[in-house]
């Protein structure tokens, strides 16, 4: 059996670890079968269905990528290390590309598109009552009152506003190493304890400045907010996000999601599902929150969402590259300016982007060699933007 692996992946699956799952050549594989690597809860649905028919446009795949770029649209997704591309405009897909070896069922790591689908979840919680994003965390949860999250609010979590003295450096030995290790997504240090992913949160310190002030990107924010979810409504996430999301969206397939050996989620980057869910997410979104007749997500809290991130906070902020005039609001990003559009995103090249004008919806999914890489960040950015814009 392994030797079948390693035919197809120019592996053994036995070079896979915690140690290097997230570098190439593994993380092709990795990002599609993280359950296999990382303890995982089930994020089911009530409707598994077919996917529909791929539709792979070669007029659009041998378009130019983007102003500026001479590449042609599908050699654009290959050298980018793309796995998964899809396209919709009007509710009906255009467009459908998959990399050599990825099969178009996989789920695949949204990483912190995950923390745009936490934030949805908290809004119909929200609408029913069991969320105040007023509320301090400490209310919530009187653990944290001694860290950075006993007086930071619900709202200031979900916009990235709280004061953390915590550096998110994705390829460090410092804060975010230990953060990885109580989440599982690291080895084991031998050397040090691990407290399990809540506890590490409970004891991070508060920064120099107040809470509610600079936009400061920083992941525990968001896995604090999905364990304050579970309180509040009594549920684990990954039922919560089941039974609030992915039934009514109609997904085709379960979700999973990573947690510590204690069962906390990982909120802030853990979720994988296929390809045409996240689609289906940015569609629904793109009808208003609705699927079908179903209003599934606020009308009130997409309106805030898409309006009312503060552009002068973003410029001041710590992601001010990633986009030029760009806003946060609710663990969305929009891209300002001109534009009504929208977007999710996480690192190694993962993005749903939503645009109202056009009607268009975007998913594409990679694995990158980097965390971070800005160049592919403006890129892949173009490319939406020209994708919208054509006829």
């Amino acid at each position: 059996m392994d030797n079948e692996f390693a035919t197809r992946n120019g592996y053994p699956r036995s070079a896979v670890t915690l140690a290097n799952w997230r570098t190439q050549p593994f993380n092709r594989w990795a990002f599609r079968n993280v359950a296999e690597l990382v303890p995982s809860a089930r994020i089911s649905t009530a409707s598994p269905s077919l996917l529909p028919d791929p539709v792979s446009n070669p007029a659009m795949l041998g378009r130019t990528a983007f102003e500026g770029s001479e590449e042609k649209l599908a050699w654009f997704l290959a050298t980018s290390q793309t796995d998964s591309f899809l396209v919709a405009r009007d509710g009906r897909i255009i467009c459908e590309w998959h990399a050599a070896g990825v099969d178009r069922q996989d789920p695949h790591l949204l990483f912190s598109i995950t923390k745009s689908i936490t934030a949805l979840v908290t809004a119909i919680l929200e609408e029913q009552g069991f969320v105040d994003l007023s509320a301090p965390i400490g209310a919530i949860l009187p653990e944290t009152r001694r860290g950075a999250y006993g007086d930071a609010t619900v709202r200031q979590l979900l916009d990235m506003r709280v004061s953390l003295d915590f550096e998110e450096v994705y390829n460090s030995d410092g804060d975010y190493a230990r953060y990885r290790r109580a989440m599982l997504w690291n080895p084991a240090d031998p050397k040090q304890e691990d407290p399990g992913l809540f506890a590490l949160l409970c004891a991070l310190p508060k920064g120099a400045h107040a809470h509610g002030g600079v936009h400061a990107y920083q992941s525990p924010n968001t896995d604090m907010l999905g364990t304050a979810l579970e309180e509040l409504a009594g549920r684990r996430f990954s039922d919560l996000c089941s039974a609030l999301l992915w039934h009514p969206l109609g997904a085709s397939a379960d979700a999973m999601l990573t947690v510590d050996r204690f069962g906390a989620p990982r909120t802030a980057g853990g979720m994988s599902c296929r390809p045409h869910d996240l689609l289906a997410v940015g569609q629904m979104l793109l009808d208003g929150g609705k699927v079908g007749d179903q209003q599934i997500i606020p009308p009130a809290w997409l309106d805030d969402m898409r309006s009312n991130g503060d552009e002068e906070v973003w410029a001041k902020g710590s992601q001010a590259d990633f986009l030029a005039h760009g806003r946060y609001r609710s663990c969305w990003y929009q891209v300002g300016g001109a534009s009504q559009a929208y977007l999710a995103a996480g690192i190694h090249g993962q993005y749903l982007y939503v645009d109202p004008e056009s009607r268009t919806v975007i998913a594409k999914f990679a694995s990158q060699d980097e965390p971070q890489d800005s160049l592919l960040d403006r890129q892949n950015l173009a490319l939406f933007a020209s994708l919208c814009a054509a006829d």
